[in-house]
């Protein structure tokens, strides 16, 4: 037998009183083997507080799960661990993490409703798409390929990829699974289709669809979306337009409805600065009228907007609704995160220069140290989110990053499979962007290569 709902909140005052782990503040000592630091002993008034609501309590009732949680936020420290500085998962704040640590909520509840609705009204704001349709589900941003060739494409017809690297080698191969005739123009490594490229394109057939990936993550590039948008309306206006933001949304400017974009993915570990478990697409007017006009049902099930559709217009209006179960928790950290990147004191604006004056500074810095990027001019056409660094001649993956490592910095290894062995790739986005002069992340992050190449041998130039 269980006890008393007294006996547990005295227990949880205990507990209280008790050390618990915290993280270290010094990035450079951010990670310690088998650590286990242990901060004082709080000064008594949450465990006071608790026990005082215990005495007041008959068995048959509990201290409310939000006081609880309250409580929890006033000390939550993440514990200590590596920097995290690839281009997502990316690093994740106490308060975003902490929220995804809420008490098991029904996904129908009064309690969690609105706060699912609120994600998809803040979703607008991030893209500057008040008109859009979000889609937030579980899943990872390649869950978002599936929807686009889902719903609004259908097998038959023409679609052109504009393809920059890995990323764009699997879209076209996920249109292709769905049916559809995927003509692409790929760039040479490190470079993009130009406008006039594309252009020609769209003027010798008529496309359904136009993809393109933002940033590709393998590769750093970061595509032209306004002018491609611009492009569409002006050429093909009938086009449906898709961007891949997988790795930009929230850390590269994207103005949906003002550029004429149609469909937005992405995910929630990277400029969001969530944990990894989250699809979340934006659809235009546009894109919800190809998919509403298609002449057959869509190909996917758990993808279908016609199952989804009725559910985020449910949870907006305030009413739950199932078709699957969402990520009640995950839900919970998106909304703490999008509240911070829609309502903090850093506005939308700064957040983007921010991402970009972190970009100039590591791609400075790189470049001071004698080293190449892998994008052919990284200052112009380089993402902010990320950069792809040549390794040195002489030195590889082995020879630097397990330095890194040991320094307590995660850096990811080359992706594009032709160079893959030739580079490597930096993430700098997120809090570790917009909370850097508190956290110091880019200070030990940009100390960090320089002293791995030193003691890989590596001599810059004076």
């Amino acid at each position: 037998m269980s006890p008393p709902a007294s006996d547990k909140l005295k227990m949880a005052a205990h507990a209280a009183s008790s050390p618990s782990p915290i993280s270290n503040p010094n990035p450079s000592t951010r990670a310690r083997s088998n650590s286990h630091e242990r901060r004082p002993a709080p000064s008594g008034k949450a465990a006071s507080r608790v026990s005082q609501v215990a005495d007041h309590l008959q068995p048959s009732q509990s201290l409310p799960s939000t006081l609880r949680f309250e409580m929890s936020s006033q000390e939550f420290k993440q514990a200590p661990h590596k920097l995290l500085v690839i281009p997502g998962p990316i690093e994740v704040a106490d308060d975003v993490l902490l929220a995804n640590a809420h008490p098991s909520m029904s996904h129908v509840s009064p309690d969690f409703v609105p706060v699912f609705g609120d994600c998809i009204r803040m979703m607008r704001q991030v893209l500057y798409a008040p008109n859009s349709q979000p889609f937030i589900t579980s899943g990872s941003g390649t869950l978002g390929w599936d929807q686009v060739a889902a719903n609004v494409v259908e097998p038959g017809d023409e679609v052109l990829v504009l393809n920059t690297g890995y990323f764009g080698d699997s879209f076209a191969e996920c249109l292709e699974v769905y049916g559809a005739k995927v003509t692409q123009i790929k760039a040479p490594i490190g470079s993009k289709p130009t406008l006039d490229e594309v252009e020609a394109a769209l003027k010798q057939k008529k496309y359904k669809a136009m993809t393109f990936t933002h940033v590709d993550t393998s590769v750093a590039t970061l595509a032209d979306a306004k002018g491609l948008g611009e492009l569409v309306a002006r050429v093909s206006p009938e086009t449906v337009v898709v961007l891949d933001g997988v790795c930009s949304v929230a850390s590269e400017e994207i103005r949906m409805e003002e550029w004429g974009i149609d469909v937005v993915l992405t995910a929630s570990q990277k400029g969001l600065g969530c944990p990894p478990g989250l699809c979340i697409v934006a659809a235009s007017k546009k894109a919800i009228a190809a998919f509403e006009a298609r002449s057959v049902p869509p190909n996917s099930y758990f993808a279908s907007w016609k199952k989804w559709l009725p559910v985020m217009r449910a949870y907006e209006a305030g009413t739950g609704a199932y078709f699957a179960t969402p990520p009640t928790n995950l839900i919970y950290a998106l909304h703490r995160s999008l509240t911070t990147i829609t309502k903090g004191s850093v506005s939308l604006e700064e957040r983007f220069k921010m991402h970009v004056e972190a970009s100039n500074r590591v791609k400075s810095f790189v470049t001071e140290l004698g080293l190449k990027q892998l994008v052919q001019d990284g200052f112009k056409d380089g993402a902010h989110g990320m950069t792809a660094v040549r390794y040195p001649e002489g030195l590889q993956a082995s020879d630097l990053l397990p330095k890194l490592v040991a320094k307590n910095v995660v850096v990811a290894a080359g992706l594009h499979a032709v160079v893959k062995n030739e580079y490597f790739r930096i993430g700098h986005m997120g809090v570790t962007v917009v909370n850097d002069k508190e956290r110091g992340d880019l200070d030990h992050l940009l100390k960090s290569i320089k002293e791995a190449l030193l003691e890989s041998g590596y001599k810059p130039p004076n």
